[in-house]
């Protein structure tokens, strides 16, 4: 009980502190571009148009609604964390405990019973958080146009309700989970091979080896499966009645899969050399690159879109 009461104490202290860069994070993954943006490159090497900094864009968004205004969706975010926290801990109770030994390396039949225990705990979690999700992700985009649908958290909950039906609560759901079960799976089989095959089993320092090379499997694991992140986010807020969501602002997306297709389309490497037409229909996530510079839409804005949602 009281490991459950620190586990949420912490996740709550660390969602205020992160709430500003969740906040710019969301703006320019939906294409929301107040400030003019800047040649660089991303973490590919690859030369990119890129926003500055995440303070210079705190600061316009203070500029506007003050310091408060950028912990904007804080409180049902501190929500999804809490309950997310304990519907964890409750499957991975009720799942039994696990019996892979801390100091040993674990087999692999080990390695995929807690993984799949860990995934069941996770995506029960998600599934039942996820309208907080939606609901924090639409109190922020509606920046955008300065709306005030999504104020107060019974206020957007009925509003959902009444616009969408129980759907609207799941908007982005199956590309969030996927994301997550991908990553989990990435992560847990890299930090496996890399604990029984690179990593030398008389060093003694083994379990702080083991731990480092878990953090880098998970850092990986998540840059892979970020565009999963995205395609959700996007979906999230797409044809909800906020201008950061629909045309001329954004395109209306059929399904998660026709928004990662046509986030695909507009990769560089399926680019012609020359510009696009200026009537050509505005992607989201993507700045506006001046001419020979192309923007990344599944893997733009560098590191900032690590952060986790």
């Amino acid at each position: 009980m009281a490991d459950a009461a620190s586990q949420v104490l912490l996740g709550s202290g660390l969602t205020i502190l992160s709430q500003p860069l969740m906040y710019v994070k969301v703006l320019i993954q939906v294409g929301y571009e107040p400030l003019p943006p800047t040649i660089g490159r991303n973490i590919f090497g690859r030369q990119v148009c890129q926003l500055p900094g995440l303070f210079c864009y705190a600061q316009h968004i203070a500029s506007i609604d003050g310091k408060r205004g950028l912990f904007t969706g804080l409180t049902p975010r501190l929500c999804s964390g809490v309950l997310g926290t304990v519907v964890h801990g409750k499957v991975l109770q009720d799942l039994g405990p696990g019996n892979v030994q801390k100091e040993v390396t674990p087999s692999f039949d080990q390695v995929i019973k807690e993984t799949t225990r860990e995934m069941m705990a996770r995506s029960a979690a998600t599934l039942i958080t996820h309208p907080f999700h939606v609901i924090t992700l639409r109190s922020m985009v509606q920046f955008i146009g300065r709306e005030s649908k999504y104020c107060g958290l019974y206020d957007s909950i009925v509003t959902i309700y009444r616009e969408e039906g129980i759907l609207g609560f799941f908007a982005g759901l199956i590309p969030r989970l996927l994301g997550d079960i991908i990553s989990l799976w990435l992560c847990n089989s890299l930090a496996y091979l890399v604990n029984t095959y690179a990593l030398d089993s008389g060093v003694s320092t083994m379990s702080e080896m083991k731990s480092y090379s878990q953090a880098v499997t998970g850092f990986f694991a998540s840059m892979l499966t970020y565009p999963f992140v995205l395609v959700s986010n996007l979906m999230a807020v797409n044809n909800c009645g906020l201008a950061g969501g629909c045309p001329p602002y954004s395109p209306i997306y059929t399904s998660w899969i026709d928004c990662w297709c046509m986030l695909q389309k507009e990769a560089p490497w399926k680019q012609p050399a020359q510009p696009k037409p200026s009537s050509a229909p505005r992607i989201p996530s993507f700045a506006s690159p001046p001419q020979g510079v192309q923007a990344d839409p599944l893997v733009s804005g560098g590191l900032v879109f690590l952060l986790p949602s």
